[in-house]
């Protein structure tokens, strides 16, 4: 979708709005409530004028903060959650409201770098920084129904950046669950398209190939023990199409086997077809991989290795 959404709720204590149109976007880090000492502290008072004086400096502090906000034309605050004190109070959300400012709190730490990018604002970390040149915009804000409540859904975004957000919904939380983890595996997919524009056949046939050719290496033009370890890292290969065929209920040893025997007659796209149960030519069957996955994968085992092999001695501690 075209903006952004967030699953924090539309903070509706005071009667804020809960749709907005020509929004302005103001992302503080800051609080809109009493402040409070860095130290621990208790303010005993013991007459009504104290009491009254305190109501009313706390009064005109909010007060002062929010007319700051609204005279830069901020008509939506997303106010970044805090474990020092409350983001808001009653007192900020009646004069928010009454200026027609919508509220939405709670936002995570981790979110504030996305929510910039996308709205094309900018973090304000004090009341004295707050100005329009910090602010996104965007057409429209508003509240949409799910079957799990109310989301907030922000949508015409003026200055967008290269961001992109996937409403997902499904029938119940596993649905919803396995959903995101499809979403995942395929950007990561893209990702490494992007960073490695190469594919290879999968089913375990690159690894099986590779496999098949370091050994004729081994045996042809290496001797002694540099023979003995590639060997053994071609046989290491073998570990990925013989656990696809284990993972798949098939025959481990069978199918390896198979698939070997087609690699040395020279089908070098051949590899397990998990829907079939037999070794066919994957390539033509459109089942590829990106070349970047099989190759982080040898890096990654090989660098392991090398480091336990760095290992002298092990010494037993309780």
């Amino acid at each position: 979708m075209g903006g952004i959404v967030f699953k924090q709720h539309i903070n509706k204590a005071a009667g804020g709005p809960g749709r907005l149109e020509k929004v302005k976007v103001g992302l503080i880090q800051f609080q809109l409530s009493a402040p409070k000492t860095d130290m621990e502290q208790q303010v005993i008072v013991s007459d009504n004028a104290a009491i009254d004086r305190l109501a009313r400096e706390e009064k005109k502090y909010i007060l002062k903060m929010v007319k700051k906000i609204a005279k830069t034309g901020c008509n939506l605050v997303l106010i970044q959650k805090s474990i020092l004190r409350d983001a808001v109070n009653v007192l900020s959300l009646h004069y928010l409201a009454k200026k027609g400012i919508m509220v939405v709190t709670d936002i995570e730490r981790d979110e504030i770098e996305f929510i910039c990018k996308t709205l094309g604002c900018r973090p304000i970390a004090s009341i004295d920084a707050f100005d329009k040149e910090k602010l996104g915009e965007a057409a429209m804000a508003e509240e949409i129904f799910t079957s799990e409540g109310r989301v907030l859904q922000i949508t015409g975004v003026k200055n967008p950046g290269k961001t992109c957000t996937i409403f997902v919904r499904g029938s119940n939380k596993l649905v919803l669950e396995e959903a995101d983890r499809s979403i995942h595996d395929a950007l990561c997919v893209v990702r490494c398209l992007v960073k490695e524009k190469s594919m290879i056949a999968g089913g375990g046939a690159g690894e099986c190939e590779v496999s098949i050719r370091l050994r004729r290496y081994a045996d042809t033009q290496l001797g002694g023990l540099d023979s003995y370890c590639v060997k053994a890292f071609s046989e290491a290969l073998e570990v990925v199409p013989y656990t696809l065929a284990e993972n798949a209920g098939l025959h481990p040893i069978k199918m390896v086997t198979e698939l070997r025997k087609q690699h040395n007659d020279g089908k070098k796209f051949a590899g397990i077809n998990v829907k079939q149960g037999t070794i066919s030519n994957l390539w033509d069957e459109n089942v590829r991989q990106p070349l970047l996955v099989s190759t982080s994968a040898m890096s990654l085992a090989s660098e392991a290795v090398q480091m336990l092999l760095k290992i002298d001695d092990c010494v037993a501690t309780r």
